[in-house]
């Protein structure tokens, strides 16, 4: 008993220590990403998100912080750091106004950042610690989850809503439009447990076993959404690296909540 109690928790850690790595190293792929995505833009002569003087500061106290936090160097105030940064950076690019993308992935875009800032504010918190010095800041941590409930909530709408995610996911699934609904009360589910608090660690479990799923055949099936919807190739690209953040914030969730 005390040999399997060791290797459970030997297992827990391991998981733990990946879902930190993912989500740390998470805004080093979010800048590739970016650079390759406006790159791609400038053949066909479009402006990036936000202007390049202001882009550049931007990636800067990106990578700043992903540094850190990689190292592990005042990992949660640079977490807080991280999670600011992408919020003023989603906002500029937001009212910017230079480019134009539909609702429905408008949805997919930002509710995904708002998952990946909950991320940072669950690790500003102290979760995922091996070695905690210091209390855990349950207030960071509650508004963190609060933020992945906000995107499961987006989720489950564009499962309803959004005609290009549920094409994605039919043409995916066993069971069709049943089968459909029965994955939008699922998300509805963990959502409200995101959002209340109650069974953290269990929703996480189960979202942390969905996820890969989602980033593997829906995410991944770059042919339906960069040919079919004309979703960006490095665009699409981000949006999968954003799911592998917020996989490797649910692990955290899911073994340290």
């Amino acid at each position: 008993m005390a040999a399997a109690g060791a290797r459970r928790r030997r297992l827990l850690r391991l998981l733990m220590q990946l879902g930190s790595v993912l989500l740390t190293r998470f805004p080093f792929w979010n800048c590739l990403s970016a650079l390759m995505l406006f790159a791609e833009r400038a053949d066909a002569r479009r402006k990036p998100d936000i202007p390049v003087p202001y882009l550049y500061l931007d990636m800067g106290a990106a990578v700043l912080c992903a540094s850190f936090m990689s190292f592990g160097v005042k990992r949660r105030w640079f977490a807080l750091g991280a999670a600011l940064q992408l919020a003023v950076s989603t906002y500029a690019a937001y009212i910017g106004g230079y480019v134009h993308y539909g609702d429905w992935l408008k949805v997919r875009m930002y509710s995904r950042t708002i998952a990946i800032i909950g991320g940072f504010l669950i690790l500003a918190s102290g979760a995922g610690e091996i070695y905690r010095q210091k209390p855990r800041s349950r207030s960071l941590q509650s508004t963190g989850q609060v933020f992945l409930g906000i995107y499961l909530i987006c989720v489950a709408y564009s499962l309803q809503h959004s005609k290009e995610d549920r094409l994605a996911y039919l043409n995916h699934i066993l069971g069709g439009e049943i089968t459909l609904q029965l994955l939008f009360i699922l998300y509805g589910v963990l959502a409200l447990s995101f959002l209340s608090g109650y069974y953290i660690s269990t929703a996480a479990q189960i979202l942390s076993v969905i996820l890969p799923l989602v980033i593997l055949f829906i995410d991944g099936n770059l042919g339906y959404w960069h040919d079919s919807r004309r979703v960006e190739f490095w665009n699409q690209m981000k949006l999968i690296g954003q799911n592998v953040g917020i996989f490797g914030a649910v692990i955290i969730l899911a073994t340290d909540g």
